[in-house]
């Protein structure tokens, strides 16, 4: 087995079950051509599969289910945004719903994004990209991004106490902190709430 392919291979285990990449997340491994062609034979021997021209995963399997198990989502839409170099965040319904505030699953998969917009298929999916004004996603942290997002579906009526325990779980002390900087230029109502999962009065 070339050095190429082994050393991809490792680092494909590493990543784990689940996770979904592009060649050019592994172009430290080997130049484009080896990459290309390694990818093409672990597909082959079946360890990855291919979700689209250009998008692998490394698939979990279910016992109960005895095969592969439905991508997910959010690996495919990370590794899409990494492909084309875009900055995204679920929308609204979607960022709920990643949170714990909502059970329902949104009928469409929505991300904002500072590219095109576009649709797009993989693995039997369709994610939609939304063009969104730069200071929807820009210049916040991840964290603050998908928690913002959550809040503006929410609306003002809809962020009770229950809503603000389940966020204030969610994130970590730092990302407490960072959410309150980040919530500043945001509506006032947004800020209080963001004050509220910071352990702060609304």
């Amino acid at each position: 087995m070339p050095d190429a392919q082994r050393n991809i291979e490792k680092r494909i285990k590493r990543l784990g079950p689940g996770s979904v990449f592009t060649p050019k997340d592994l172009l430290d491994l080997g130049s484009r051509g080896s990459v290309d062609v390694a990818l093409s034979k672990l597909s082959a021997a079946g360890l990855i599969r291919r979700l689209r021209r250009g998008l692998y995963e490394y698939p979990k399997h279910s016992d109960i289910l005895g095969g592969p198990l439905s991508p997910d989502t959010d690996q495919v839409a990370q590794a899409i945004a990494r492909r084309y170099r875009w900055r995204i965040v679920p929308a609204g319904p979607l960022a709920a719903n990643m949170l714990g505030l909502s059970t329902q699953v949104p009928a469409r998969i929505t991300y904002l994004s500072d590219g095109p917009a576009r649709r797009i298929q993989a693995g039997g999916q369709t994610i939609l990209f939304k063009h969104a004004r730069p200071k929807q996603i820009g210049g916040m942290g991840p964290a603050s991004a998908l928690v913002i997002q959550a809040l503006r579906y929410l609306g003002q009526t809809g962020v009770n106490d229950q809503a603000i325990e389940v966020l204030r779980a969610r994130l970590s002390k730092t990302e407490q902190r960072q959410l309150v900087r980040d919530a500043r230029p945001s509506s006032d109502w947004i800020y209080d709430a963001a004050r509220r999962i910071a352990g702060g009065p609304g």
